[in-house]
């Protein structure tokens, strides 16, 4: 991983983040949750699915799961072995399981039946971190409290050189608060959702897609990464 440049300021720093914003926006104006959903309920359960998971995969889960389980009710009293059955396939389904029924059983409890709005709330409902309140609030109730930093915002914020305290990707609560240092408020939510895009799209974990990349002007890691031809057996570059 490159080294962050000392001799970049604040100042520089900060507009050259304006610049990748402004690039995301033209790359991806309509960025959102991948995660289908039609209430706060729906998705709070499909995040805490999602972890390890992909959201492809959740979304084949959570239709008939939702219909099944309508209601925060409906998911605390439900037998845990056939909630289990439901989402084996997402991975990690016991704990998956205690997770969302520990969620639903304190918002029955203690919010009458309805997700909660806002971070300090959110946070207390098992299996809640602030990156999945940080989903909930910004993609349902538009509200910009943080940035989302799964495994791909982390990965292009390294690549970016968008944090600078972090010890390395998977650090994501400084990587969050960087990227609030450097990302107006009102642009929170979108720039978690299309960093995601991004990620997934252009900027892979094993081969970033740099020549196709419209961000890699203002990307300090572009073009250092073997390329694929480079990588294939018997294959030198150059050669």
């Amino acid at each position: 991983m490159p080294k962050i440049k000392k001799t970049e300021s604040t100042a520089q720093r900060t507009a050259r983040a304006r610049m990748i914003l402004w690039g995301l926006k033209k790359l991806y104006p309509d960025a959102d949750c991948a995660l289908v959903h039609q209430n706060p309920l729906q998705l709070l359960v499909a995040t805490i699915l999602s972890a390890q998971s992909t959201d492809t995969n959740v979304n084949r889960v959570t239709p008939g799961l939702f219909r099944r389980y309508p209601s925060a009710r409906a998911f605390a009293k439900a037998d845990p072995s056939e909630l289990e059955r439901e989402i084996h396939s997402t991975g990690f389904f016991r704990q998956k399981t205690k997770s969302v029924q520990g969620a639903c059983r304190r918002i029955v409890e203690a919010y009458g039946g309805k997700v909660p709005d806002t971070m300090e709330d959110l946070i207390t409902l098992p299996g809640v971190a602030r990156k999945t309140a940080n989903v909930i609030l910004g993609t349902w109730f538009k509200k910009n409290e943080g940035i989302v930093v799964d495994t791909h915002v982390g990965r292009l914020a390294h690549r970016m050189e968008l944090t600078w305290t972090s010890k390395d990707e998977k650090d994501a609560v400084r990587i969050e608060k960087d990227l609030m240092e450097l990302i107006p408020r009102e642009e929170w939510t979108f720039f978690g959702h299309a960093m995601i895009l991004h990620g997934r799209r252009v900027c892979a974990a094993k081969s970033p897609n740099c020549p196709g990349c419209a961000l890699s002007d203002h990307c300090p890691s572009a073009f250092t990464f073997p390329s694929k031809q480079a990588m294939l057996p018997g294959k030198r570059a150059g050669g």
